[in-house]
């Protein structure tokens, strides 16, 4: 016969796991029901992702300033993945670490510069 007594501290590990994941889930939903902050009306149910209504054709055409601040975002969001260890790791790159970081830098604010010279970033 099996002992399953070795089991018993994972499943009570999982019974608390699943019971503060549905608290964190269920309690915010309720405390703002209970509070007044559930007020729905048309402008807070109008669609915000995207900037436009839903379509039902999936083959209309996006305004190409969509990609535009999307490839922005990443380029960025990139810059700001690379300085973090860049910083860290300053002392044992020297000046030739600086130089080649401010080269980076550089670069992406000319692109940035680029960007906002053609209208990349202008939204009408």
């Amino acid at each position: 016969m099996v002992d399953l007594s070795q089991y018993l501290p994972i499943f009570i590990f999982l019974i608390i796991a699943a019971g503060l994941s549905a608290a964190f889930v269920f309690l915010p939903m309720g405390v703002s029901r209970l509070t007044g902050a559930h007020n729905p009306d048309a402008e807070k149910l109008s669609e915000y992702e995207c900037g436009f209504p839903a379509f039902d054709d999936a083959r209309s055409q996006f305004d190409v300033r969509f990609y535009l601040v999307a490839i922005s975002f990443i380029l960025f969001d990139l810059e700001a993945s690379f300085l973090f260890p860049w910083a860290v790791s300053l002392e044992h790159t020297g000046w030739t670490g600086w130089f080649g970081m401010v080269i980076f830098l550089g670069i992406l604010a000319i692109g940035l510069a680029y960007e906002w010279k053609m209208g990349a970033l202008d939204w009408d």
